[in-house]
């Protein structure tokens, strides 16, 4: 078996979900998750709250739903097609990639008043967390969280916040559970791979909800790790250079700030730093 160092490092430093049907692929790879925020397999159910990102199930109608009211989502939805088909058997194949992974520490408790570094955290069985957990690393430091490392076990959290500290990025952060992941009045961040459902009620939620069952959510703000490729993970930010040709990066505030105006992503030579610059005719 892998070492955990070795197969965290290739958990990624931008997004930990940059895996592949074979495996953990290095930062950068693409998945086939194709950017979706929250992924079930029969049914999304969204009541007063926000999602921004794509929403999708694996059962096409009628079996398969997503049904909102009052709510929000800033994404394409995706019923049984083609993308969340192909996304929903890589999400199974990264749950059981993720299974596979070693653990560097078992944890009890509720986890309230612990500040942890990178690394390969596990629960034996259940995990009822409450109060704030930091998470204390650098910007490419990874996080994964195994809950019913025994085979069974549910995520419960109510009044649990997560909190990122030292330059630690939210998508660099994964639970993986055997069982049910149920959030109430939580700050939550993190993508979750769930073997059953994943409940959402009130609070905020920062990452990717995907669910070998039904996923619902109710007055929460839920904000999805996009992807760099479309495919879940963040972009990476422009080195800012120029003649460096496309780098299908953020471009941040280069050359006005947007997409349009990037020197990043038409290239460029010194002092003509791209399409629509400041310093462009």
């Amino acid at each position: 078996m892998k070492s955990s160092k070795s197969l965290l490092a290739k958990l990624g430093a931008t997004f930990l979900m940059a895996l592949s049907s074979a495996g953990l692929m290095a930062a950068g790879c693409e998945t086939h998750t194709s950017g979706f925020t929250v992924l079930a397999n029969q049914a999304v159910t969204i009541t007063a709250a926000t999602v921004s990102g794509d929403v999708g199930t694996f059962q096409a109608p009628p079996t398969g739903s997503v049904t909102q009211t009052n709510s929000t989502i800033d994404g394409a939805i995706h019923v049984g097609d083609a993308a969340a088909v192909q996304a929903f058997n890589a999400f199974l194949e990264d749950y059981d990639a993720l299974a596979e992974v070693p653990c560097d520490e078992v944890l009890t408790g509720t986890l309230a008043g612990v500040t942890l570094p990178p690394g390969v955290y596990c629960f034996d069985a259940a995990a009822t967390l409450t109060g704030v957990l930091t998470l204390d690393g650098p910007t490419n430091g990874t996080w994964l969280f195994k809950i019913g490392e025994g085979g069974t076990g549910a995520l419960t959290g109510t009044d649990f916040s997560v909190v990122m500290a030292g330059g630690a990025q939210e998508c660099n952060v994964v639970w993986w559970v055997a069982e049910a992941a149920t959030l109430t009045d939580s700050n939550f961040i993190g993508t979750i791979l769930a073997g059953a459902a994943i409940t959402l009620t009130r609070g905020t939620f920062h990452g990717n909800a995907w669910a070998k069952a039904d996923v619902t959510i109710t007055e929460t703000a839920v904000v999805g790790c996009e992807s760099r490729h479309g495919t879940g993970q963040k972009k990476e930010k422009c080195n800012q250079g120029v003649g460096n040709g496309p780098e299908d990066c953020d471009p941040g505030n280069s050359n006005q700030g947007d997409d349009s105006n990037s020197n990043d992503e038409n290239g460029g030579t010194p002092g003509n730093p791209g399409r629509g610059g400041g310093n462009n005719p």
